[in-house]
């Protein structure tokens, strides 16, 4: 079994910045993919970003690509998304999510058999 908490959403004027923060306990968390998802207001959720077992292979959707940055610490059990240049459509709450099935990257919901509770974040125009 793995636990996830997010934390690190809130409100943000657009433009700004915030560093998502998530934390696993568990089984050894430097041993699955991790990913990031997000879900807005009455959307489907969506694949926002995902790295490696060991940190080594990171993708991010084409719609947050140049902005946000996922990175993990294997030795504290964290991954982070750094989020930079927010705007308006960014407004959705994040999930964070562990593949335990493979160390790989994966963009696909369903291979991800872990959730966090999700953090709000609000970009204000």
């Amino acid at each position: 079994q793995v636990q996830l908490v997010e934390s690190g959403g809130g409100l943000v004027q657009a433009g700004g910045s915030l560093r998502l923060v998530c934390v696993a306990s568990g089984r050894t968390a430097g041993n699955y993919g991790m990913g990031w998802f997000r879900q807005a207001p009455g959307k489907e959720r969506e694949f926002v970003a995902a790295i490696s077992d060991k940190g080594g292979s990171t993708y991010v959707a084409d719609s947050v690509k140049g902005r946000f940055t996922i990175s993990r610490e294997t030795g504290n059990n964290t991954v982070y998304l750094q989020m930079n240049d927010l705007n308006a459509e960014d407004t959705a709450v994040y999930y964070c999510a562990a593949d335990t099935a493979t160390g790989w990257l994966t963009l696909l919901e369903d291979e991800y058999e872990y959730w966090g509770q999700g953090t709000q974040v609000t970009v204000s125009l």
